[in-house]
């Protein structure tokens, strides 16, 4: 039996009932806190940009948009990932080789669980499975060494998820597997030099384009069974050998994940958290630095620290700087927070910010990185222009699987970030609907989010 096979199986076995009641709780805080970085990133200009799209090319009225009307399932799958993406606020996992956002599945399996009229329960299942199969393969099958971005493992768990949400046989799943692993392998150049809006847009293209290799398995085209370890397939060309028993997989990945506190990439969010006690516990203010060293683990280093990824110094845009921790680390000690107010144009081109990013050194070091991903380990240092040295070290935050957020603290960020589109009766029916979703059709979720305002409305 190939990989892909094994895999089908999984797919076609997994049931609500193999969920636990702490799985089920964590994919509603992932979807609640979804929802509300979608909600959040309605003004973005690239969401502009796609909504302008999406409405001269059409689509057949299938699939729910966030914020009205509906598309064909593939558009809706892109346009709705994108905006989970696009603030870079949802949730993580965090492997030895490959860090990924297993929520970005969510705008995908939501269009099919929509097209399938699946219910709450369906989508809970489908989406369990793309969270386990992006966790495992980036467990075992890390590609960012190789140059192949975190994508390529999500060609994986779109697949799989969409295949449950439209309830495809063996067969089917099998052929989605194939096609979609095959075909959708990108390039890591999308998160390093200059970052440009791909690196928030590279996941929602792959929803798409998993979505309608999905359908044309459903409609019947096969895909090579061997996509796994096959010649030239993915062991070959892209990771390295390695197994997975996939006969003996939960659906409790999940468990792992992580909730970001900060509108921040997820491997500075123990640092920002560490400056913002500093300053907190000291009465510093930022005119007072001479220097902020952190001294961090290597992963972190080399994507957002100046490592191989590229100088964090220069810092223009919004992409520069949700990827720069010198950036991020100076805006929460002058701004005392890190929201998507932080990453507006005037704002980043600040001359205090810029001035301040100027004086972080960002440091590997091989204690912490013996640390990660089982801790999110880093040591803030900072000189005063007076001599005064503060120190703080941090092993997780909270959001970390360590020190999980909880249903409330979930639904608080949703809050925040949904307000200018939503009015309190919507914000409440959401929030009841999400906690609510095993008991409920999937369709009353989309009609829901059908009604957020888009910037033209409000």
């Amino acid at each position: 039996m190939t990989v892909s096979e094994k895999l089908a199986n999984f797919v076609i076995r997994a049931s609500y009932e193999d969920l636990s009641d702490e799985a089920k709780l964590q994919l509603k805080i992932r979807l609640m806190d979804s929802l509300g970085c979608a909600i959040g990133a309605m003004e973005g200009k690239p969401i502009q940009y796609i909504r302008s799209h999406l409405k001269e090319f059409g689509g057949n009225n299938l699939c729910t948009l966030i914020g009205g009307k509906k598309t064909a399932p593939d558009l809706a799958a892109f346009y709705n990932c994108s905006l989970v993406r696009y603030l870079d606020f949802n949730d993580s996992y965090l492997a030895k080789g490959e860090t990924c956002h297993p929520s970005d599945n969510i705008g995908a399996v939501l269009a099919a669980t929509e097209y399938a009229n699946g219910n709450g329960r369906d989508f809970l299942t489908a989406l369990a499975i793309s969270y386990q199969v992006q966790c495992r393969l980036s467990d075992v099958a890390p590609v960012r060494s190789k140059g192949f971005d975190h994508t390529v493992q999500g060609s994986y768990s779109l697949a799989t998820g969409i295949a449950k949400a439209l309830n495809l046989d063996f067969e089917k799943t099998v052929n989605a597997i194939g096609i979609c692993g095959t075909a959708f392998n990108a390039l890591r150049v999308t998160r390093t030099g200059l970052l440009s809006n791909w690196k928030g847009l590279a996941m929602p293209n792959t929803a798409f384009c998993c979505m309608h290799g999905t359908f044309l398995a459903m409609r019947g085209i096969t895909g090579p069974r061997e996509v796994f370890e096959g010649n030239k397939g993915f062991m070959d060309s892209i990771s390295e050998k390695f197994e997975i028993d996939w006969s003996r997989e939960d659906l409790e990945r999940v468990r792992k994940t992580i909730i970001k506190k900060y509108n921040a990439e997820v491997h500075s969010q123990s640092a920002i958290e560490g400056v913002l006690e500093i300053k907190g516990e000291n009465h510093i203010t930022h005119e007072e630095i001479k220097q902020i060293e952190v001294d961090i683990f290597d992963v972190a280093y080399h994507i957002i620290g100046g490592g191989e990824e590229g100088d964090k110094t220069i810092v223009r845009t919004k992409e520069e700087a949700d990827h720069s921790l010198q950036y991020m680390v100076s805006v929460a000690l002058i701004d005392d927070q890190v929201m998507p107010a932080q990453y507006e144009a005037v704002r980043i081109l600040g001359r205090d910010v810029q001035d301040l990013l100027k004086k972080v050194i960002v440091r590997p070091a091989k204690e912490y990185s013996n640390l990660f991903p089982e801790q999110h380990a880093c040591k803030i240092t900072i000189t005063l222009k007076d001599g005064r040295i503060f120190t703080k070290e941090k092993k997780d935050y909270e959001g970390f699987f360590t020190n999980p957020v909880g249903w409330e603290s979930v639904v608080n960020k949703f809050e925040i970030l949904s307000k200018p589109y939503t009015s309190r009766k919507l914000r409440k029916k959401l929030v009841d609907t999400v906690a609510n979703l095993d008991d409920i059709d999937i369709s009353e979720l989309c009609k829901l989010i059908s009604r957020v305002k888009t910037p033209l409305q409000n």
